[in-house]
């Protein structure tokens, strides 16, 4: 695939020229279940040969329609011009030399570029960032600088939380299927409490009521004497996409202040301009101790980090820290850009606008569809959860229903959830306006069709 054709956007429409999948994907199919380990599941089955401003090619000739970023990742597009000229240069200069051997500059420009992008004012609280591959390792490494730091080992995390796929995260993981199930035994000093949720609490429960619930339990059964650190997802992700009440969050970090816990934020789906601010911690002005970055940070390359209070991060001794792979050079290089691109597009007001339509899009839905019992999110970080009328029960045959509907007519949906009832929308910012509608179009035929 040349990038001449994926930097551009494709043809901005959707065009089915084939059944989903096709008979060329189908023939991919067979070769990936040949090949490729059936753990490794795939949510539509198309295999993608071109993509650019919210259009993917499939190799059959269909573009579809994406509604999912490669689960949040392609923020600035699937080959931002930006992002595709500068990992040109460095691929050309030189890919690989491993920091922790002989350093370089994109490394450091890339944390000089967390330090001040993060939430704190740089000029009052001094920041460092450490780097790595995925969101998992961030989470990971997060947890032990905490421990170092603090000397103390628990760790709390959240009901619906998702925090990755290694032993440690999928112990902070509160999903068993297919994250955790058969793969135990799993990390110990792991602590889970209640989360705000707002659909599913007493109607009037505030989010200093749900905090003050979750910091009782860790009281009673931790002890803050025992915690290291609280990790959070500030909206939650694989979880469903809940946005706590307001006044959780804050509450949570203020305790963590007054008792020596350090406050974790896991903004590796939030992050980086998808709900309209840089981070979801800004809506309401929270500060945490460590915030674990990943996803959209490098428009499609493996990157991640951990960014926090520099005495924090400077608690581990020299090597103690790092990875083989960690910050390479071309991943940084595509995060210089993915930043440039943010900025230069000023994408945290491009998320504002985008949830603008699809909120206007779902409320249109839900008008007649009794099914959706809540519309959440914010900025281009947007869900739907459905549940049979009337109750709290969980559908989740009807999101499977939409979603297949949806597939077979060219939109890439994700659901999620800890029921799998919840749709998820994640749109690249770079998708126009137009796109977007004739996106929802499709989802509005889908629960009609599926009635």
């Amino acid at each position: 695939m040349s990038t001449t054709v994926a930097a551009t956007p494709l043809t901005q429409h959707r065009n089915l020229v084939t059944e989903i999948p096709g008979p060329r994907s189908q023939e991919k199919l067979a070769r990936k279940k040949q090949y490729v380990a059936d753990g490794v599941g795939t949510t539509l089955p198309v295999f993608i040969e071109a993509a650019g401003g919210g259009v993917l090619l499939d190799a059959d000739g269909n573009t579809l329609i994406d509604l999912g970023s490669g689960i949040a990742v392609t923020t600035v597009g699937n080959a931002a011009p930006e992002v595709v000229s500068r990992v040109q240069e460095q691929v050309a200069a030189f890919t690989h030399t491993c920091f922790m051997v002989t350093p370089y500059d994109g490394y450091v420009d890339v944390a000089a570029a967390l330090a001040e992008l993060t939430p704190g004012d740089p000029s009052v609280m001094a920041k460092k960032s450490a780097l790595f591959n995925s969101g998992a390792e961030a989470v990971e490494n997060a947890v032990k600088i905490a421990r170092v730091a603090t000397g103390k080992d628990a760790v709390v995390v959240f009901d619906h939380a998702y925090h990755g796929r290694t032993n440690l995260t999928m112990a902070m993981t509160a999903k068993n299927m297919p994250y955790k199930n058969g793969f135990g035994p799993f990390a110990a000093e792991i602590y889970r409490v209640p989360m705000s949720y707002p659909f599913r609490e007493t109607e009037g429960v505030k989010g200093a009521d749900a905090a003050a619930r979750a910091i009782d339990q860790i009281e009673k059964q931790v002890g803050a004497a025992n915690l290291a650190c609280v990790v959070i997802e500030p909206i939650l992700g694989e979880g469903g996409f809940v946005v706590p009440a307001d006044g959780f969050l804050p509450a949570l970090a203020a305790w963590c202040r007054d008792n020596g816990v350090l406050f974790v934020a896991d903004e590796i789906q939030s992050g980086f301009c998808r709900t309209g601010d840089w981070f979801a911690c800004d809506h309401e002005g929270v500060v945490p101790d460590l915030i674990t970055t990943a996803k959209g940070i490098a428009g499609g390359l493996p990157l991640a980090a951990v960014t926090g209070r520099a005495e924090v991060m400077d608690a581990v001794h020299a090597g103690g820290l790092g990875g083989t792979y960690g910050g390479n050079p071309v991943a940084c290089a595509a995060a210089l850009g993915a930043i440039e691109a943010m900025r230069s597009h000023d994408l945290p007001a491009r998320a504002r606008a985008v949830e603008a339509i699809i909120r206007r899009r779902l409320e249109a839905i839900a008008a007649d569809h009794p099914t959706i019992g809540d519309i959440r999110g914010r900025g281009a970080m947007m869900a739907i959860e459905l549940v049979k009328p009337g109750t709290l029960d969980p559908d989740a045959a009807r999101a499977a229903a939409v979603a297949a509907y949806c597939h077979t007519n060219g939109v890439v949906v994700l659901t999620c959830g800890t029921w799998g009832n919840v749709f998820r929308f994640l749109p690249p910012l770079s998708i126009g306006d137009d796109l977007l509608e004739e996106a929802f179009d499709v989802v509005a035929e889908a629960f009609a069709a599926t009635a």
